[in-house]
């Protein structure tokens, strides 16, 4: 078992963005250690997992792959553009003709990996667990973000936004991987970790920003924050106490930059009988009454009345059950307030609210502020910082 040791440094606030600042490098007290199969490198790998509990998973190699064991012996070889079927196998792996307690698929001259349905960039490792087998694909950090950038923005928007994203998104992954992470994977690959489909979402345009930004993250007090991000908020962010329950100082609500983007405002419209199906316990709905809104106009509980009873409902609940794109939004009846025909929701923003807002970043970045002053605007308080690999 051998670990790699990761770093970091606060970036100078002055020459990063000429601002006052205190100038010059100042060292964090802070580490923390990446476990690994493999012996250390000298970038950081990412292990994500692809498939979690299959009895059997596709995998193979754009180019000649070496086959190892789970301690790195070599097993054989097999040619590219091939795949094989990777099996449960008495509590191993079995691939082809070998079998192992684990399986490495290591492509040679930079080929790709196939697991699943996609291609990924760097190596496979299959291993078994008590639910079946586990896909992970150990990737270079930066790579790794050429892919998830391409899942969560489009390419064809500013620099300056694409690399606040890219910021974002890698700090958001290691704060993940620190967590969250386990003896097996860091990462996984949906949208409960960040959107990765491999190399299906890159694109040339994301190359730069994800370069021009490698290692930097955003910390404060010497610690990865939770860079949470979303689409856009409706034009207020959120402070994370009325989303999620532990407050940080860094997700603090703050005016928006997203009006005039897809979903700043958005109207659905449910019957009573639709609204009785989804909000279960209360029959055909009659009225929703807001019981507690945040400062910012966000729905954090409401009480919904029907003609078999009544219950209060969390806004998050009423997302969900309704199918809603965020949390800020207003219902109100159609029709005889009574017997109403049906109930128009009108609604703000697309996703949780809290920290970089990504149509918000856009208009920053067309206007001309740079990366920096995007991050420092959505992250309150917090500061780029540099991770060191050691």
């Amino acid at each position: 078992m051998v670990a790699a040791r990761l770093l970091f440094s606060l970036l100078s606030t002055r020459r990063q963005q000429s601002m006052p600042g205190t100038g010059g490098k100042l060292a964090i007290a802070f580490l923390f250690w990446m476990a690994a199969i493999a012996p250390a490198k000298a970038e950081l790998e990412l292990r994500v997992a692809i498939k979690e509990g299959v009895n059997q998973v596709q995998v193979g190699s754009s180019t000649k792959a070496i086959i190892r064991d789970g301690v790195g012996r070599p097993l054989g070889e097999i040619a590219g553009m091939n795949s094989f079927n990777a099996s449960y196998n008495g509590g191993g792996v079995a691939i082809d003709r070998w079998r192992s307690g684990a399986v490495w698929i290591e492509p040679t001259n930079s080929g790709y990996v196939w697991i699943g349905d996609k291609w990924y960039r760097g190596r496979t490792l299959v291993v078994p667990t008590s639910n079946g087998l586990t896909a992970v694909n150990y990737v270079n950090l930066e790579q790794y973000l050429y892919s998830v950038l391409g899942g969560e923005v489009y390419h064809s928007w500013p620099a300056e936004t694409l690399k606040a994203q890219a910021v974002a998104a890698r700090t958001y992954a290691l704060y993940q991987r620190q967590t969250r992470g386990n003896t097996i994977y860091d990462l996984g690959n949906t949208i409960a970790w960040q959107v990765y489909k491999g190399i299906e979402d890159e694109a040339p345009t994301l190359y730069a920003p994800v370069n021009a930004t490698a290692g930097q993250v955003m910390a404060h007090n010497g610690r990865l924050i939770l860079a949470a991000f979303h689409a856009s908020s409706g034009g207020h962010t959120e402070n994370v106490e009325n989303v999620w329950s532990e407050p940080r100082p860094y997700l603090r609500a703050v005016p928006d930059f997203d009006q005039g983007t897809p979903n700043f405002q958005w109207v659905e419209r449910f019957s009573p009988q639709e609204m009785g199906r989804r909000i279960t316990g209360v029959g055909n709905v009659v009225s929703v009454l807001p019981e507690r809104i945040s400062p910012f106009g966000r729905v954090l509980s409401m009480k919904v009345v029907g003609t078999n009873g009544s219950r209060v409902v969390t806004g998050a609940a009423l997302r969900q059950t309704l199918g809603l794109k965020s949390t800020w939004f207003t219902i109100a009846p159609e029709g005889s307030t009574s017997t109403p025909t049906a109930f128009r929701i009108d609604g703000r923003g697309f996703g949780h609210g809290l920290g970089l807002s990504q149509w918000g970043a856009y208009n920053m970045g067309r206007s001309g502020a740079n990366y920096q002053q995007i991050l420092q605007h959505y992250y309150q308080g917090a500061n780029l910082a540099k991770i060191k690999v050691r």
